[in-house]
């Protein structure tokens, strides 16, 4: 009796726009006229969340002359940003402005400064804050999220490696696979390219095999 997988899969819908954020929290820091600027990033999702991770970065660095913050929310579309001490308009908003022009969303960002006894002037400290929030959000790996339909396909082990290579054809993120007298399979992949997904799968199987919707979530694209 031939083994059977069972794959379940992410496709991505448009009822939701799709939408930038970082992966996974990070940071990254350089040196400024020997004042050293840490730039700290993660995905946040409240307002709550957001004021968690600043007092968390400034109870660990109570001795910095500065925590600079801000952080954008997708919900109600919050925007907020602190120069922590540092004259109006030099810190805090040019970390926000790195956010919004890289159109990123559910992020905050906060910048450590230890003052190395250089003044930098307004100029100065607007170049050093939106360098360390830019080094802060690559660190932090931006990505897109969109909204996503969970479908599922089982398949014969005979058919397997034809399948794994036909999501790898079409980008297809893949989240989780668990293999016992079946394998289930989950991932992600672009509404736009589901239709040709369903539509290779019936020609290289011969329409054998169909894709079933399960559900749906938010997932990586």
């Amino acid at each position: 009796m031939a083994m059977v997988i069972t794959v379940a899969l992410f496709f991505c819908g448009d009822i939701m726009k799709e939408y930038k954020t970082v992966e996974f929290e990070s940071s990254d820091e350089f040196v400024e006229k020997k004042s050293r600027f840490i730039g700290y990033v993660k995905p946040v999702k409240t307002q709550a969340e957001a004021a968690e991770f600043i007092n968390s970065i400034k109870s660990k660095h109570w001795d910095a002359a500065h925590n600079v913050s801000a952080y954008v929310l997708k919900e109600n579309n919050i925007q907020r940003s602190s120069d922590d001490g540092e004259p109006s308009g030099t810190a805090g908003v040019p970390v926000l402005d790195v956010l919004l022009k890289e159109g990123l969303v559910d992020v905050c960002v906060v910048v450590t400064r230890y003052f190395g006894g250089t003044l930098l002037g307004a100029g100065g400290l607007i170049r050093a804050y939106s360098h360390s929030s830019k080094i802060a959000v690559a660190a932090g790996n931006i990505i897109t999220m969109a909204p996503c339909k969970i479908l599922s396909v089982s398949v014969d082990y005979s058919f397997y490696e034809r399948m794994n290579i036909m999501l790898n054809d079409f980008g297809a993120n893949i989240e989780n696979s668990d293999f016992a007298d079946n394998v289930t399979i989950r991932f992600s992949l672009k509404e736009s390219l589901v239709d040709n997904l369903s539509r290779t799968l019936t020609e290289q199987s011969n329409g054998k095999y169909t894709l079933d919707i399960i559900g749906e979530k938010f997932a990586k694209i």
